[in-house]
């Protein structure tokens, strides 16, 4: 398992390089000020980790209240994916149309295309990671 200090580094790269990457992308995509689209990513950033903390909480609390337990079966696992994101959507949509002042359609589709990008680049810099940072081998402890 990785150690907290990696997870930390982990988290900030993470979001560091995002932010490098898709505000001069969205700026250039979206025909927004490079400085808007900025403050967008930045709260936008900030705010799915808030979502990502309080969505996870509540989702085990409710699989511990439904199920009695917290383990994800692949069903389970794809409804938290697609409620996480439609949830996050649903969040950023309204800040992003009234921020850059464009209709609620807008952002909706400008939502949606961040959300595509961070699916291949979550891949994409998860592989990368591992690869520069494996985490050593240990082996399972005797029964």
């Amino acid at each position: 398992m990785r150690t907290t200090a990696d997870r930390i580094r982990h988290a900030l790269s993470f979001e560091l390089i995002a932010l490098v990457l898709i505000t001069p992308l969205g700026a250039w995509i979206f025909d927004q000020p490079l400085h808007d689209m900025g403050v967008v990513s930045v709260i936008s950033a900030a705010i799915a980790m808030a979502w990502n903390y309080l969505f996870n909480l509540g989702f085990d609390h409710a699989l511990l209240y439904w199920r009695g337990d917290t383990r994800k079966t692949l069903a389970i696992r794809l409804g938290h994916a697609a409620l996480f994101e439609l949830g996050l959507i649903a969040i950023l949509a309204p800040f992003i149309a009234w921020y850059l002042g464009i209709s609620l359609i807008t952002a909706l589709i400008m939502d949606v295309g961040f959300s595509g990008f961070y699916l291949v680049y979550a891949f994409a810099f998860n592989w990368l990671y591992d690869m520069l940072y494996p985490v050593a081998a240990r082996p399972r402890p005797a029964d």
